[in-house]
Formats: C-alpha cells, structure tokens, sequence
C-alpha cells in the first residue's frame, strides 16, 4: 500500500537533505508532495531553486503517514514560524504517526514546539543547535520522530524512513540499487551481504 509523505520545504532549506529524502522515498514507492512555506518556488541554502507541488496551506486538513522536515538554518526559521504547519506536526506526534527532522530543524523547528520533550533525538552538532535529550548519533528514532544530523547523513535518515514506512527488504533493495553500501557506513544499515543479493 502506498504511504503518503509530506516533505516541508522554504526558502534556506538545505536541498542535498530535501533532495535525499525526496527521492530516497519516492523510489520507494511513497506518494510524496513537496509542501512550500511561503513562495512555491524556493531557493535553497546554496541557491538551487526547487518548484513545491503545493503550498503547505494546501496540505492541512490531510492525513500524512509521515512529515519530513529538511534543514537549512534559514528554511528551518521558516518552517518553525508557521502556525500550520506546527500544528500538524502536533497532530501527527499526537496520532503516532511518523514525523522527522535532519540537520538545524530538530533544534530550530521541533523543540520550541514541544515535539521533543522527553525524547531523544539528534541534530547538527553545534553549541547553538543543543536541545535537552540530544544525542550524537547519525539518525535517532525515538517512538515516532526520527532525526538525524546533517547533509552527510541524510541517505541514512531517508533510509531509515524507508524501513519505518515499508520495512527493511525495501530499504535493503532502494540501498543496493543506489550502491549505498559505498556511501553508507554499515552500522545503521545492519548486516546486509550485499553479495550475495
């Protein structure tokens, strides 16, 4: 069964983190509409100008089995300054289902919001971007948030998406497929013999 996913992007977001999880999910069959704060047209944090199929406006009242939050210190300043979309990353913490948040976004977005209290979870590793809880993992799944650290680890949070959303068979094909295991450590993607697939 498809999974619907929202991906929320704004001017400054990180697009090597957007991207990733964009097309990492996509291969994997999930139903992904890219949802823009602000002008649909967004120039990203090192000038790549992405077209969002929607507005966030557009996307409140559906119900998403996941929202994903890109970083970018400037997109993530935007992301946590709109009321719409904070409210339906409370409703989606509030249902169990999924949310996530790489790089700036789990410090800038997630926690003045309260989505991650009495969690753990990571972010980019820096004095201003600490949180109560933080931890200094690559990717953090704690109940239904996952968070990971920044644009070299965002294949390994898409992944990890992948395996929440359609399980490890499915991650373990998109992986083999985008030759991760020269790009990915090992660790987080389990003890995959790669071959013998």
């Amino acid at each position: 069964m498809a999974k619907n996913v929202l991906v929320a992007i704004a001017d400054g977001t990180e697009e090597l983190e957007a991207i990733t999880i964009i097309d990492v999910l996509r291969r994997a069959g999930a139903e992904v509409t890219v949802a823009a704060v602000g002008n649909p047209d967004v120039i990203c944090s090192r000038s790549v100008k992405i077209t969002a199929d929607a507005l966030i406006s557009d996307c409140t009242d559906i119900e998403y089995d996941l929202i994903a939050l890109p970083g970018g210190l400037g997109g993530a300043e935007h992301l946590r300054d709109c009321a719409e979309l904070i409210e339906m990353l409370k409703r989606q913490r509030a249902s169990g289902r999924l949310y996530a948040a790489i790089c700036a976004t789990p410090a800038v977005v997630l926690w003045p919001h309260g989505l991650l209290h009495g969690q753990k979870a990571t972010g980019y590793p820096a004095p201003d971007m600490d949180f109560e809880g933080r931890v200094d993992d690559r990717v953090v799944v704690d109940g239904n948030c996952i968070t990971s650290q920044g644009p070299g680890t965002a294949l390994e949070f898409a992944l990890k998406l992948v395996v929440l959303l359609f399980g490890r068979a499915k991650r373990d094909e998109i992986a083999k497929a985008m030759l991760a295991k020269a790009t990915v450590p090992f660790g987080w993607l389990g003890r995959v013999n790669y071959k013998s697939m």
